[in-house]
């Protein structure tokens, strides 16, 4: 049996891959444990997963020249200590990173213990921790093609299970009824994430009664950090978020929402079409992460600060009445998509660390 230690987290984003290719080694007889920090959301997510999670410091790099930039170099020198005791404690074979904190340190650690590793890109634009682990591995796994890392293979997002499996035909009516919506009728999301998108909460609920009337109904989900008012439409539900994402995504046939990469990458693999509006803040990798899909026809792109409810209107109203163009949709973001992510991941995995196993010891 083969021991993996896989490091990352902090968001949504590295969390739930990470915990998808943890499921696929268990699954395939391996043993799994994960390397994060208290603080992000890794805390939460792995023990309730089942899987145990080894604790270093949150120890974001420094933007400016300031104490905490002083501290910083003597801190990273500790947590890689720290990683590399875990390493040799629990007689770890491999490692996989997923980005996030914890990734850097676990890669430094594991190739100053001559333990082999691979590391999993979520982004079209890769993160810090991941283009400097990048150098040290042929083992590189990246959910979009053009990803600029070296070694890159596409191997997809690998998915949670409940997203991976789902049948979206089989389970549409049912999900409609228990999200409260006719079974019979055709559903858009509106969606900003988790916590919501003011640009996209203010051009939808303008247009409540126009896409209602159009013989749609509307699943907006607002996000937590908005307090949105009900438009009082029939046929327009308005929810804070929802626990259950396959239910969501199961009873929808358009989506209107950002394009993170998790949501481009599920929404792909489903065949679900979409007009994505990347968010305009950070370091814009959110058009580039929908930049495939939509050159193969699966989705639309806007930009953020053009999307007013006029702009609403012109872009998601032709596509409400015309099923021919969404069922070309449809096929394009399927042929463009990947389910099997998470078995992609832990195939290029399990080739770097054989890779590993032949080189000897003293070269």
């Amino acid at each position: 049996m083969t021991r993996w230690l896989l490091a990352g987290g902090g968001t949504a984003g590295h969390v739930n891959p990470l915990l998808a290719v943890a499921d696929r080694l268990v699954d395939e007889g391996d043993e799994a444990l994960v390397l994060g920090t208290a603080e992000g959301l890794e805390a939460r997510l792995v023990p309730e997963r089942g899987y145990e999670l080894l604790v270093i410091p949150r120890l974001p790099f420094p933007r400016r020249p300031d104490a905490a930039a002083l501290r910083f170099p003597r801190a990273v020198t500790g947590s890689i200590a720290l990683t590399r005791r875990y390493l040799a404690e629990r007689g770890i074979d491999g490692v996989i990173g997923f980005g996030g904190y914890a990734a850097a340190p676990a890669y430094l650690a594991a190739l100053a213990s001559r333990v082999p590793f691979a590391l999993h890109e979520q982004n079209a634009k890769p993160g810090l921790g991941n283009r400097l682990g990048a150098r040290f591995t042929r083992s590189v796994g990246v959910t979009f093609a053009g990803t600029p890392l070296p070694h890159a293979t596409v191997v997809g997002m690998p998915l949670r299970r409940e997203i991976a499996d789902l049948d979206r035909a089989g389970l549409r009516a049912d999900a409609r009824r228990e999200l409260g919506l006719d079974p019979e009728r055709p559903v858009l999301l509106v969606t900003g994430g988790s916590l919501g998108a003011q640009r996209l909460n203010t051009a939808a609920l303008a247009n409540a009664r126009t896409v209602v009337d159009a013989g749609w109904q509307v699943l907006h989900l607002g996000g937590a950090r908005f307090e949105l008012a009900d438009p009082d439409v029939p046929g327009y539900r308005l929810l804070p978020y929802a626990d259950r994402m396959d239910l969501v995504l199961a009873a929808s046939d358009l989506a209107v929402c950002r394009a993170g990469a998790s949501t481009v990458a599920e929404l792909a693999a489903l065949g679900l079409p979409a007009v994505y509006v990347p968010y305009a803040v950070g370091n814009g990798e959110q058009r580039f992460n929908a930049a495939g899909v939509v050159a193969a026809g699966g989705a639309l792109l806007e930009p953020d600060a053009a999307f007013t409810p006029e702009r609403f209107a012109e872009v998601v109203l032709p596509l409400l009445a015309d099923p021919g163009r969404l069922a070309a949709m449809t096929a394009a973001a399927l042929g463009d998509g990947v389910r099997d992510g998470a078995a992609r991941m832990t195939r290029l995995a399990r080739a770097g660390l054989e890779r590993g196993r032949r080189v000897p010891s003293g070269a």
